[in-house]
């Protein structure tokens, strides 16, 4: 059983690693180009407006990381985004079939579907209520607030669905619901308020581009992740097990 899960897990993991990696090449990585754009327009004219005050051979102000590595754009800076989405998409394979048995939930092709909605919703959905999707350059609060933020908003979310799957009393619910609302009763971390030169359109753009991809890659992840558990089952089945 465990074999064919983690099988299935890997299986699931590549098909939705690779179908959000076309997605977002698609609807996601055109945004991020124009942000990049903005934010290297902005950088100089601020460059260029330091040149009038200093020499000549000073080093511009968007020179201070040369020295950090990135992707090339083109083909590397794509395949490493098709590369971290698998790995991703692994990750949260193995994650859901960890719940799975522990908590004793199948994954199958009937509940796939609820599992992608119940990820899409702790991990992308109810963060995205405190800490929408931003832009590469947009002001954001300290990261590790930010992080700490995002894994008590998934958990409490995860937590409050489980509840829900495995108990229909009030109390069940009840205490569902406040796990679900706690972190936004907390409230995320805020970002500092200062003006950008990004267009209201492309963030908006950009953030709703983001979700429809989680939504695209949940979906792919649990329905592959169910029906790859169930042909698994079936095929191992003892030779006399529907004699």
């Amino acid at each position: 059983m465990f074999r064919n899960l983690f099988f299935a897990a890997l299986v699931a993991a590549l098909c939705a690693g690779l179908v959000t990696s076309a997605v977002q090449y698609f609807r996601v990585t055109p945004l991020i180009f124009a942000a990049e754009a903005y934010e290297s327009e902005g950088v100089q004219n601020h460059g260029n407006a330091a040149a009038n005050h200093e020499h000549a051979e000073s080093m511009p102000a968007h020179n201070h990381g040369e020295n950090e590595w990135m992707p090339q754009d083109g083909f590397e800076r794509t395949a490493y985004t098709v590369l971290a989405n698998i790995l991703m998409a692994a990750g949260y394979a193995l994650i859901i079939g960890a719940v799975s048995v522990l908590f004793n939930l199948p994954i199958t092709w009937s509940t796939g579907l609820l599992w992608a909605v119940g990820g899409f919703a702790a991990f992308s959905l109810a963060p995205a209520f405190g800490l929408a999707p931003g832009l590469p350059g947009m002001p954001v609060a300290d990261t590790l607030a930010r992080q700490l933020w995002w894994a008590g908003t998934a958990l409490a979310t995860g937590g409050a669905l489980l509840l829900t799957a495995k108990f229909r009393a009030p109390w069940a619910l009840a205490l569902a619901i406040a796990l679900a609302i706690l972190p936004h009763l907390i409230g995320a971390p805020q970002a500092p308020d200062e003006a950008t030169g990004f267009p209201a359109s492309l963030a908006a753009s950009f953030a709703s581009a983001v979700l429809f991809n989680a939504a695209v890659f949940w979906i792919v992840l649990g329905v592959t992740f169910g029906r790859m558990n169930d042909y698994l089952a079936v095929r191992n089945q003892p030779a006399g097990a529907f004699t």
